[in-house]
């Protein structure tokens, strides 16, 4: 899986029959990498750090699913490129995973702004997340989307703290209808600290 800095452009992209020939192999290279990234949140929250290897990847497989070619190419990497951590941030989708879908629909109705409770809490320190602006992912009636775009920005100092094993890290959401909390783990953590210059 070729590595560049912040960017996914379309030189980086594999021919589709080359992509098929390696894709069990690469996707099974991520799994591990891809559980260090995940982490839960409450019973129904999981959040997906997402990182250049996991959006190049998404990339490849949307273009093999829709097999749209060049032409869907631009809009791909349009779409995804912006989660690519920028070197001083974390960034994350958070999905709201609720299969009976009246349980669903009940806790979504009632977590309208939850993308702008969402944090980070580095020793002392906090950062609240910023939603991708891309759409509104709370609707008119106030319900939240069930899939959420985040951006953490950092500080160096920051950075510095989160890279240093004594400092305790929590992940969380304030959201009065969601209050909950997870630490982030040393193993986690590794993987993450990865993401910054």
């Amino acid at each position: 899986m070729p590595r560049n800095t912040h960017t996914i452009t379309a030189g980086d992209i594999m021919e589709m029959g080359a992509y098929e020939t390696q894709r069990a192999e690469m996707r099974q290279g991520l799994i591990a990498v891809k559980k260090l990234r995940r982490i839960p949140v409450g019973p129904d929250a999981m959040f997906y750090f997402e990182s250049y290897d996991t959006m190049w990847m998404q990339i490849h497989e949307m273009l093999r699913i829709e097999k749209g070619g060049e032409a869907q190419l631009a809009d791909e990497l349009a779409a995804y490129n912006p989660m690519i951590p920028n070197g001083a941030e974390l960034t994350a989708t958070l999905m709201f995973e609720i299969e009976d879908e009246a349980r669903r629909a009940k806790i979504l109705g009632a977590l309208g702004g939850v993308e702008e409770t969402v944090f980070l809490k580095i020793g002392d320190d906090k950062i609240i997340a910023e939603a991708e602006q891309d759409v509104d992912r709370t609707n008119a009636d106030g319900k939240a989307s069930s899939v959420q775009f985040l951006h953490f920005a950092f500080t160096p100092d920051q950075i510095a703290a989160f890279k240093d094993a004594d400092t305790e890290v929590i992940l969380g959401i304030g959201h009065e209808a969601y209050p909950h909390m997870a630490m982030v783990s040393a193993t986690s953590r590794e993987e993450l600290a990865r993401d910054f210059d």
